[in-house]
């Protein structure tokens, strides 16, 4: 009797879970994997700004992204900025893009994610980098930078030898590299403020040896404050791109008196804002 008892039990439980496996995946919210999963690339695969709204949190709004459109000081040759131009930055988490739609949006240029430390690359990379391009916006690479695995020269090449090269083509905007919080540990990668200084400069000096521009670089400032302060300044050579998810760019990093983009929300794609007129971002992309 006890044993019947102890089976029917068994059978109920296993029924149960079941039941209760099948009503958490009909509940659980999909996730952005196109394919209905996220893969093993893709929990390798940090997005643009991922980090930052981890830990800074996206504050932005429906009016903090109108505010967001309007100039602000100074465009990317120092002159007074009149105009702005909106952009996205996509990486495989988007999956295969609907660039037309974007263009309709009013969206004139496209950051892609090539690469990650020196392991990883966007197996969408060819239909977002391409795609952008074919519907007319002016597009460019990004590299999320991992700096406590491989020098600085060693993830500049790994991106430019996996799409982020550059081409005086009019439509291609320098590189990026993408400078945020560890998503592994240590906020600065176990770094001191002068070490990881030293690594972009290397990333920085690599790339442009390689293709003739130097980098933009992208970050927070409270995180770039943090990790690298003012140990070195990059203003001089590779254009700004911060990102804030607020009615305001706020203080910018170090020496930098003004910014080239500004990345303003993460939602429901991360939307950027170049700061100048479509002929400054075509400058931009010439060289």
């Amino acid at each position: 009797m006890n044993v019947g008892r102890t089976r029917r039990r068994s059978i109920a439980a296993v029924i149960a879970g079941s039941v209760s496996a099948l009503l958490l995946g009909a509940l659980a919210p999909a996730n952005a994997d196109p394919a209905g999963e996220d893969t093993a690339d893709q929990r390798q695969d940090h997005a643009m700004g991922s980090q930052i709204k981890r830990v800074e949190g996206d504050r932005s709004t429906p009016s903090s992204k109108r505010s967001a459109l309007q100039p602000r000081g100074l465009n990317s040759d120092g002159t007074e900025a009149y105009a702005t131009v909106e952009g996205i930055d996509v990486s495989s988490w988007q999956g295969n893009v609907d660039w037309s739609y974007w263009w309709n949006q009013g969206k004139r240029f496209a950051y892609v994610k090539a690469t990650e430390s020196t392991g990883y690359t966007n197996p969408y990379f060819a239909q977002q980098y391409n795609g952008s391009y074919n519907v007319g916006m002016i597009r460019g690479a990004y590299h999320f930078a991992l700096p406590d695995r491989s020098s600085g020269a060693e993830q500049a090449n790994y991106f430019v030898d996996n799409g982020g090269g550059w081409s005086a083509d009019g439509k291609t905007l320098p590189g990026a590299l993408d400078m945020e919080y560890n998503p592994y540990g240590p906020t600065c990668y176990g770094k001191s403020k002068s070490q990881m200084a030293a690594w972009v400069r290397d990333f920085h000096d690599t790339y442009h040896s390689r293709t003739g521009r130097y980098p933009v670089i992208y970050t927070s400032t409270s995180w770039w404050d943090q990790c690298v302060g003012s140990a070195q300044s990059f203003s001089q050579t590779s254009p700004l791109w911060v990102a804030r998810y607020d009615s305001s760019v706020g203080p910018l990093p170090y020496d930098w008196p003004y910014h080239t983009f500004w990345q303003y929300t993460s939602t429901p794609i991360d939307q950027n804002v170049f700061n100048g007129s479509y002929d400054r971002l075509q400058v931009l992309a010439t060289g």
